[in-house]
């Protein structure tokens, strides 16, 4: 499987016309740190030596969230941002809004070898606003349930092949952390509860099992959603008031709790895979694994983001046609590829990669691979996206409800009021 992958992107290549005559220079910009920022400079180097006397990309890599996307912004508007960038698919919706991106035509898709059947149905709707696409998608990087082996088989929370069993159902999952934590955890799991950005994502994701929906005919929280949202956020605060999870803990401490071994689950992003990795690989971790967030109300469901490959529509600057088809080459060479970006944690889109045999023997990736058929992701507004205003006002409520302080009702509430104020 994986040969055909890569014969196809050779195809897809020669599809591809650039310059005879001209190396064309791809300027890129990226958000990626860490681990997964390591292995996409690794992507980037393979690349340029694998077309050296056609293309270049050369990188750089800018600070996470805000700061990235307000420079993205203030380049577009003076013709200077570069020629193609990371970008979140949760963030298209505004950056359409504003004029920032460059439609990637059906065309486009056609040139690179790639088509709406090598993606899962969510994530290329993540990238398509008003039946058109203005990105390429690398991955989805879902969160996902972390938990210790070890601790797990002596609280008799593991089946025969390993995996934690027990754990559908809001009450079960609960008893499950309570036998953890008598097996000798400080805490069940361990959980962001002093961030409710971040917590935002495992909120959503119980309020969407539960069928909810957070924005509905352009209006936040409708019809019984908010009942849904504060149930979510209720079954999370009573692991607090337990004392099955920490207070007021940061996501540095979470990570700490759970690699530490005080903790025997932990709700946190693929990509802290590769943290996991390197830890066990230098003997200073328990058996350790990660699966989909279980059913813990009527349905599977699992918030995700997707990294994304996107050209700026810079003002007063159209792309020459050599430099088009190597901005196309380059998009369609990573996903080609994505199966090395894969050991970064997250799940690659390119379908054919991840049916691959290298793939299904890729763990923890291939064990949670199956979230991608439950998957949502943000609300198709430009208040949402990674450091957007939703998250922003999530957040003022989360934490304080999550930890005692405020009744989730209460929160939400506010919370319905403050976000239609926004728009």
């Amino acid at each position: 499987m994986f040969k055909t992958i890569i014969r196809t992107a050779m195809l897809a290549t020669a599809l591809i016309s650039t310059s005879a005559f001209a190396k064309e220079t791809v300027v890129w910009w990226d958000f990626l740190g860490g681990g997964d920022g390591v292995r996409m400079k690794q992507l980037i180097s393979d690349f340029n030596k694998e077309n050296a006397d056609k293309i270049e990309i050369k990188a750089t890599t800018l600070e996470w969230g805000v700061p990235f996307y307000t420079k993205v912004q203030t380049s577009v508007a003076v013709g200077e941002a570069p020629d193609m960038m990371t970008y979140h698919a949760s963030r298209i919706p505004l950056a359409v809004k504003q004029g920032l991106l460059q439609q990637i035509t059906l065309d486009d898709y056609k040139a690179m070898g790639l088509s709406q059947n090598d993606y899962a149905a969510a994530t290329w709707d993540a990238v398509t606003i008003d039946g058109k696409q203005y990105a390429v998608p690398l991955d989805t990087h879902p969160i996902v349930l972390y938990y210790n082996k070890d601790l797990l088989a002596k609280a008799g929370l593991l089946d025969d092949k390993g995996l934690p069993t027990g754990l559908d159902g809001a009450d079960n999952f609960k008893a499950a952390l309570g036998k953890a934590k008598a097996a000798g955890a400080k805490f069940g799991i361990a959980g962001v509860t002093a961030d409710g950005n971040f917590m935002y994502r495992t909120i959503y994701s119980l309020m969407c099992q539960q069928g909810g929906e957070l924005y509905t005919n352009g209006k936040f929280l409708e019809g019984d959603n908010p009942a849904k949202l504060a149930k979510a956020l209720a079954t999370i605060a009573d692991w607090t008031k337990s004392g099955l999870q920490s207070a007021y803990t940061d996501y540095p401490s979470t990570v700490a709790l759970f690699t530490s071994g005080q903790a025997a689950f932990m709700i946190n992003g693929v990509w802290e895979v590769p943290t996991m990795t390197d830890l066990k690989k230098n003997g200073k971790l328990f058996e350790w694994g990660a699966i989909e967030l279980p059913k813990l109300f009527d349905k599977k469901c699992t918030y995700a983001d997707s990294h994304t490959f996107a050209m700026p529509a810079n003002k007063g600057k159209e792309m020459t046609p050599e430099k088009h088809a190597a901005v196309l080459q380059v998009m369609s060479w990573m996903d080609h590829h994505s199966l090395f970006w894969a050991t970064a944690g997250h799940i690659p889109a390119y379908k054919p990669v991840v049916e691959s045999a290298e793939y299904k023997a890729m763990q923890p990736n291939a064990t949670y691979s199956p979230v991608t058929a439950n998957l949502i992701f943000d609300p198709k507004t430009p208040l949402a996206g990674v450091a957007g205003p939703i998250f922003n006002v999530m957040s003022t409520y989360f934490v304080p409800a999550q930890n005692g302080e405020l009744d989730p009702n209460e929160a939400v509430k506010k919370i319905k009021d403050e976000l239609n104020n926004l728009q």
